[in-house]
């Protein structure tokens, strides 16, 4: 049995859990593909703070295996995703009924137990079925992809308008394809020419190297009016600074993820250009906008270098990843095949 539970920063061990009987209203789920990601090697390396001991594992899927007499919409054999968001239950929203807007939205892996063990319980509507035209490497993308979608309601975007989206990285990149979905049009930035040239292969066609001749760029891409928005993947490590310079007075500039990177905003832009900042870095409730979506091809993985492992030892892939970690997440899908 595969229970992998983070006790302190890299202090990760294989503890097997204890057999647990299911609620009416609980499902018991077999864990058989699970993305390593970013996130996970923030959490492993102590950059982002979970409350210990915890199961690590963010992005999951698999089958389930037993189901509550009290469940609805699932059954013994469906293959679904595995919420890696959930609200709170304690805030004013959470108490009144509007869980929607939670306050304190809790993540896999940090504030309750992932999903990189070989079997889940858990509330039968903290699962989703997948459809059959979704397959798992799409739906290990749930959550990026909602994101995604996130950030495109938050700004409440028109098709036509122009966004840089700085950072074409795992992230960066599906972002700007569901911009893309949207008819809104992407400017991908990313001094990495694979990232650039993976964005232009997914019909992308503004993406430039964060370089002398950006700002000009820029302007050509926006007729000389600048961006009307910025969103800023906090996993490419590019300048923070740079985002704030290129988008026109009383835009949005949008922060997202997750990084170890210690950085300050460049204060002078924003306040000049009277400029609105926020951060997403959840798609809680976001589940099946998304796979619709996804069913209707909004995102495309096929440029995505990817390595599906069915041998594997979670702690040396997490050291690799803490040590490679401005390179690791540059577009690429690490899953791991978690075997009936």
């Amino acid at each position: 049995m595969e229970n992998w539970v983070l006790k302190s920063v890299r202090n990760l061990t294989n503890q097997a859990g204890a057999a647990t009987a299911i609620s009416p209203t609980q499902v018991k789920v077999k864990v058989t593909h699970l993305l390593i990601s970013n996130f996970d090697a923030l959490i492993y390396n102590g950059d982002v703070e979970a409350d210990y001991p915890k199961t690590i594992g963010r992005f999951a899927v698999g089958v389930v295996t037993e189901v509550g007499s009290s469940c609805y919409g699932v059954e013994k054999g469906t293959r679904v995703y595995l919420e890696s968001a959930r609200c709170c239950g304690k805030c004013l929203y959470c108490k009144s009924g509007k869980s929607d807007l939670c306050e304190n939205i809790q993540l896999a892996g940090k504030d309750f137990d992932g999903f990189l063990r070989d079997f889940v319980v858990c509330e039968y509507n903290e699962v989703a079925p997948l459809p059959e035209q979704v397959d798992n490497l799409h739906a290990l993308c749930i959550e990026t992809v909602g994101i995604a979608e996130n950030i495109y309601d938050k700004l409440n975007l028109s098709a036509g308008q122009r966004v840089a989206v700085v950072g074409s990285d795992f992230t960066g990149n599906i972002i700007a394809q569901v911009l893309q979905y949207h008819k809104v049009i992407p400017i991908v930035i990313d001094n990495n020419p694979g990232n650039l040239e993976k964005a232009k292969k997914c019909g992308v066609y503004y993406a430039f190297p964060a370089d002398d001749d950006l700002d000009e760029n820029i302007m050509d891409a926006t007729s000389g009016e600048l961006c009307d928005a910025a969103i800023y993947s906090a996993s490419s490590r590019l300048p923070l600074s740079l985002p704030p310079r290129i988008v026109g007075k009383r835009k949005s500039l949008v922060l997202c993820g997750f990084t170890s990177m210690q950085c300050s905003v460049d204060a002078r832009d924003i306040l000049e250009k009277d400029l609105t900042v926020f951060g997403v870095s959840s798609a809680y409730n976001y589940t099946d906008a998304v796979l619709n979506m996804l069913v209707h091809g909004a995102v495309n993985l096929d440029f995505f270098d990817k390595e599906i492992i069915t041998e594997y030892d979670p702690v040396a892939i997490l050291k690799e990843r803490c040590e490679n970690i401005a390179v690791a997440n540059r577009g690429k899908m690490t899953v791991l095949k978690m075997i009936f």
